[in-house]
């Protein structure tokens, strides 16, 4: 079913779009609060330096207004919109996304930056992401909110032993493997749908930045804030293909411009937050643990090898994970599938 709408929303996406015709609608994840939504301070900023240029209109619907991930990708590839989607609406599409997700592959911001704007292995993952969408394009990778963190309600985590037999929200199958790795079990559950699921015990940890902590009250129901840098918490910027082909070269210019600066807008403005955010989270009522250099190196050792062994099983083709295993300086990751 799913692969029937994608081909359908793609058949869609070959009518002809006219710029001007109606107002681009932008939709995406979280509250249209630039202070703690990182997502929220892009596309705010996106608007305003695209119509301060250009005849083109940007209309903002946040906190999932225009659906949830998938059908926002959906109506993305079939109308004139444009779409800031989480991993799990891009996956579908492009499984080999998987791979920038392998599980403490950064060092740090600077690391996972460069991996994303210059590796060769992103531009594959761009390429297959256009000739699969009939030209839509993956326009920005947009910063959330820095490394994401692991939360529980009742037990710390200081090492992947303590993951035993806990039950995680997962946001898409490569963090199931992620937690099954370590001896949880993974449950899909929407963004929605995350703050009930912890308050009910229908799962009993997460992982997010602290940002997306703070954005869903989850401190509220998660007593512990484990920061074990897992992934860099990116989500991307998605237009559709015709739409972005009526543009003229000048308009098509100054969103291309309008799309660098508001990124590197948001990455100033996630990185001097980050440990803001995470003051806040211990000021009410988190307790923050920060493993130590053995407990990060034994998370690496337990973790990644699961995930790159569960990337061959999901018939991504190896050029993709060899391609971003070089751009990361550790093509020997390669051979612990």
């Amino acid at each position: 079913m799913k692969k029937l709408l994608i081909a359908t929303a793609i058949m869609l996406a070959t009518t002809s779009i006219s710029a001007q015709a109606e107002a681009v609608k932008l939709g995406y994840n979280g509250a249209p609060d630039a202070k703690k939504n990182a997502v929220h301070y892009f596309a705010v900023a996106l608007k305003e330096m695209v119509e301060e240029k250009t005849d083109i209109e940007i209309e903002l619907y946040p906190n999932s207004q225009l659906g949830d991930e998938q059908e926002r990708m959906e109506n993305t590839l079939a109308t004139p919109s444009l779409n800031i989607a989480s991993p799990a609406g891009l996956s579908p599409i492009v499984p080999e996304s998987f791979v920038g997700a392998t599980p403490f592959l950064f060092s740090g911001p600077e690391e996972a930056r460069k991996f994303f704007d210059e590796g060769k292995y992103w531009e594959m993952v761009e390429e297959a992401f256009s000739e699969r969408t009939g030209g839509s394009e993956i326009l920005a990778v947009v910063e959330e909110g820095g490394f994401l963190a692991f939360t529980s309600t009742d037990k710390p985590i200081h090492e992947p032993a303590d993951f035993e037999g806990l039950k995680f929200r997962a946001m898409d199958p490569s963090q199931v493997a992620l937690y099954e790795a370590m001896g949880a079990s993974g449950t899909p559950v929407p963004w929605t749908e995350v703050y009930s699921a912890l308050q009910t015990g229908v799962v009993e940890g997460q992982m997010n930045p602290p940002l997306y902590i703070i954005l869903g009250s989850l401190n509220e129901v998660q007593k512990y804030m484990t920061m074990a840098n897992v992934q860099y918490s990116m989500q991307y910027l998605v237009a559709n293909g015709a739409w972005l082909s009526s543009l003229s070269d000048e308009d098509r210019k100054v969103l291309e411009q309008a799309v660098a600066k508001a990124n590197a807008m948001t990455r100033e403005s996630v990185q001097s937050s980050v440990q803001e955010r995470v003051d806040w989270l211990k000021e009410n009522g988190m307790e923050v643990i920060y493993p130590t250099d053995e407990q990060l190196a034994e998370f690496q050792e337990v973790g990644q090898p699961s995930f790159i062994k569960w990337l061959g099983e999901q018939n991504i083709d190896e050029s993709f994970i060899k391609a971003a295993f070089d751009d990361i300086g550790k093509p020997e990751l390669l051979t612990t599938k």
